[in-house]
């Protein structure tokens, strides 16, 4: 006989990192593949009285081409990482355990390049037909 288990995770999504609230009505669904990621820089284990971990909002992302999944974006990797694909939307919760978690992905908009998760360089951003139309800011005040 199967059970069913059922559970929530309420996360607060800090988003300092968005300028302007143009494109959050366009994300778009993508797949992580966490193996990818560092701990601590793009996402928090899972812990002692918090079982679920999370992938940080604004962590730049790209498509890794022989997955079809997604990774940290490098600019220098030579794996389809170079092209920025956009950032997380808000932050991805998964369970101990799991390598592949669902994200929102905000691919177009306005962003405070300075509150980036992990940090970005927006001049090592190459153009891209299939990248992310991303306007970063060097520095916002609200």
């Amino acid at each position: 006989m199967i059970q069913p288990y059922t559970t929530s995770a309420a996360v607060t999504t800090d988003r300092d990192w968005l300028a302007s609230r143009h494109g959050t009505d366009a994300t778009e669904t993508i797949t992580l593949d966490l193996n990818t990621f560092t701990k601590t820089t793009h996402y928090v284990d899972p812990a002692a009285g918090n079982p679920h971990g999370y992938v940080r909002s604004g962590v730049p992302v790209s498509r890794i081409t022989a997955s079809g999944l997604y990774g940290p974006y490098d600019p220098a990797a030579k794996d389809g990482r170079e092209v920025l694909a956009g950032l997380v939307y808000t932050e991805a919760v998964f369970t101990p355990g799991t390598t592949k978690v669902a994200a929102a992905l905000f691919w177009h908009g306005t962003v405070d390049a300075s509150k980036i998760p992990g940090g970005i360089d927006p001049s090592k951003i190459v153009p891209n037909p299939a990248g992310a139309q991303i306007r970063f800011l060097a520095a916002v005040s609200v």
